[in-house]
């Protein structure tokens, strides 16, 4: 059974207080490739690499079904800097 959307989205919001989350189906709706971008809180302090192994960690039963993973993650200030750059 291929991962939905919605499936990322509970995994992830279980894990991580959410400020922001996009999730893209890049695979043309089969599920088997996703893009996220996740602001939280909780990557307060935490570099690039330690976020990415949380997000792995918590999602790891879903992206052992993906075909493809990429993800942005980012602290609720970080984002909104992010945002105005690209305005």
């Amino acid at each position: 059974m291929p991962v939905t959307v919605e499936d990322l989205e509970r995994a992830i919001r279980a894990a991580f207080p959410v400020s922001h989350l996009d999730i893209e189906d890049q695979s043309s709706g089969c599920g088997s490739s996703y893009a996220i971008l996740l602001v939280s809180e909780a990557f307060e302090g935490k570099t690039t690499l330690a976020r990415h192994r949380l997000i792995n960690q918590a999602l790891k039963q879903e992206i052992s079904q993906l075909h493809a993973f990429s993800q942005k993650s980012f602290t609720p200030a970080q984002y909104a800097a992010h945002q105005a750059k690209s305005g």
